[in-house]
């Protein structure tokens, strides 16, 4: 009995100071969540965009009509409805139906996330800890309550035997313990700001349901969620149908008002996009997103669009293009030397693949974060990006300091000035022709693959791909260089990609106005070596995790830019990628019956757009 009447004591004088606090802080005009208040939402830098008691997010509409199908199509095939595992080819879509989150990511504002599971977020000035308090209605889809508990067991399992993108910021957790009946607290091991809003984004699961199983194998048994939908129909490999939960719990959240207007949303399996796009014309798919300017400048004029059953929209964006085209392995020694690689960037004649394929319609990708404020800028590092850079300028790839630029190309096919100064690098390099055949000083030749997934990807066609690599294997012949080519389906290509088997393959990564930790997946050198990471490249280098520290730990938005414009420079002077195009904005095709917002968020078509904001007519 004293030590609870001791324990109480302590609670007391606690709850006294901190209203002594706050009313210091009211009569000061400084902003609570500074002070570690429970707060509605948390931002990076600054404060939340919308206030507390706000009514719905500014790019949803609240009087959207609820009903209605949407049907969508996806490349390749599936065998797991387990996104958080790195066994399997699992739906992602389950991950956004089905399944929430502590916190929820605004896609209008940067570094914003407000509460969904969570009623509330707490953390100290210095982001040392964060504290969640659990919403008293959350519930998942059988009914039983979300609990403290299935966040701690999520948390945990998550971090230690779910996908290794979980493993880094669990590893930075030095302590874990519930404070209350609905609330956890997290205490982190090491300085990184970023921290709590990672863990508000953890995916929440049901420990009833996995408790005793094998979590990291793959598996297609429903998942039980929280969220707005349930998974209805799997056929497996082929299709899978959810349905809104018309019980579900979130509802009139304010950050729901407006969201999850359909009620089935079925996402349909093709071998490869031009079976997907056949499917949306014949009316079996009712969106498509088209990634061809020409195409869809010049060849939309099927039936459907001309009698009005399907319209065109524009949605433009203003967030980074993020890197696409052809990776470089540097783990393969032939990839090592960053001369070889700028040799493969000088014989890849972008200007001549761009106006063959697409019409020329679309910029190049000139850097990782172009498009956006974060974007390195042209000419030699200056000011607080110089100064980031200099204690690493001695191992710094040539260019990242002084400046970089692509190749412009040639408007016909052979790029002689291109493959001039590409065979110049080889033979710095070691490598010469002999006999017609780019070889080193040993005799050996000059072998790679080109590893390719049949389906293609969620930005290119697999026949669009498998065209730039046709038009880039006849510049590669003068230089003595005959790539193979392997072509894989997507079971297998996800196989050797996981485990880094490759020598050049096609890379996608789509980038956010927020980096942060996940920039360490993408290119930290611990991923180098971790299977199933981003880090295909497998990039090590101690400038590009010093750049990641300092994002994550900076304090205001101008320290947290100047980080990633550094991070910028190193990964495109690295001449990792061969870059290709990318569009400033989506173009998507949809049923006449089908509507989004007016107001559009900053990221445009992005995770959160379509399908949550869009709606249905009601039937007629």
């Amino acid at each position: 009995m004293a030590r609870i009447h001791i324990n109480l004591n302590d609670y007391a004088i606690t709850v006294a100071l901190r209203r002594v606090v706050l009313l210091v802080a009211c009569v000061a005009g400084m902003p609570l969540a500074s002070l570690g208040a429970p707060a509605h939402a948390i931002a990076m830098y600054g404060e939340p965009g919308l206030p507390q008691g706000f009514s719905h997010l500014p790019y949803a509409n609240p009087e959207a009509p609820g009903g209605g199908v949407i049907r969508l199509a996806e490349p390749g095939t599936f065998d797991s409805l387990k996104p958080w595992v790195l066994k399997g080819n699992p739906v992602w879509a389950v991950g956004t139906h089905v399944v929430e989150t502590l916190m929820f990511r605004s896609i209008d504002e940067p570094f914003t996330l407000y509460g969904l599971l969570a009623e509330s977020v707490e953390t100290d000035p210095d982001r040392t800890w964060v504290e969640f308090t659990l919403r008293p209605q959350a519930r998942f889809s059988d009914g039983t309550p979300v609990t403290v508990e299935d966040v701690m067991w999520s948390f945990e399992t998550l971090g230690t035997t779910g996908h290794p993108r979980y493993h880094g910021a669990w590893k930075k957790v030095a302590r874990m313990e519930q404070t209350g009946p609905r609330s956890v607290r997290l205490t982190f091991a090491v300085a990184d700001r970023e921290l709590p809003l990672l863990m508000g984004l953890r995916p929440i699961l049901k420990k009833a349901q996995w408790q005793g199983q094998d979590f990291g194998a793959s598996g297609l048994e429903p998942p039980i969620g929280s969220g707005p939908y349930v998974v209805e129909h799997v056929d497996a490999g082929r299709s899978i149908t959810f349905r809104r939960d018309p019980d579900y719990w979130g509802n009139d959240l304010p950050v729901n008002r407006g969201l999850n207007n359909l009620d089935v949303i079925r996402y349909d399996y093709f071998g490869d996009t031009a079976a997907m796009f056949e499917a949306f014309k014949a009316g079996d798919v009712t969106l498509w997103r088209e990634l061809n300017g020409a195409r869809w400048a010049g060849e939309y004029n099927f039936p459907a669009v001309t009698d009005g059953r399907v319209v065109k929209d524009e949605i433009p964006h203003r967030r980074p293009s993020g890197i696409m085209g052809l990776v470089m392995n540097s783990r393969a020694p032939v990839f090592a030397d960053w001369r070889v690689r700028q040799a493969m960037i000088e014989a890849f004649n972008f200007r001549f693949i761009n106006r063959t394929l697409t019409g020329g319609t679309d910029p190049r990708i000139t850097s990782y974060f172009s498009n956006s404020p974060l974007a390195m800028q042209p000419g030699p590092a200056t000011g607080r990006v110089a100064e980031l850079l200099a204690p690493s300028a001695a191992d710094l790839p040539p260019g990242t300091i002084e400046g970089y630029a692509l190749p412009e190309g040639a408007e016909r096919s052979l790029d002689r000035k291109g493959i001039r100064a590409a065979m110049a690098l080889l033979e710095q390099a070691g490598w010469t022709v002999r006999d017609g055949r780019l070889a080193n000083a040993a005799g050996e030749p000059f072998r790679f693959e080109i590893l390719l997934n049949q389906s293609g990807s969620a930005m290119r066609s697999g026949s669009e791909v498998q065209k730039i690599v046709d038009i880039y294997l006849e510049a590669l012949k003068p230089l003595g260089i005959t790539p193979r080519v392997t072509l894989l389906d997507s079971a297998q290509y996800v196989q050797r990609t996981n485990s880094f088997a490759f020598d050049m393959t096609w890379y996608e990564r789509g980038l956010s106005l927020s980096p942060g930790n996940e920039q360490a997946l993408y290119w930290g050198s611990a991923s180098a070596t971790e299977p199933g990471s981003k880090n295909w490249m497998g990039l090590q280098s101690p400038a590009v995790d010093a750049m990641i520290e300092a994002m994550v730990n900076a304090t205001s938005a101008e320290d947290h830019a100047a980080a990633v414009q550094a991070l910028d420079r190193i990964l495109t002077a690295g001449r990792h990628v061969i870059p290709v195009s990318f569009s400033p904005v989506s173009r998507i095709a949809h049923a006449a019956n089908l509507h989004h917002p007016a107001r559009l968020p900053a990221y445009g078509d992005w995770p959160g757009f379509m399908p949550e904001t869009w709606w249905a007519d009601p039937p007629r």
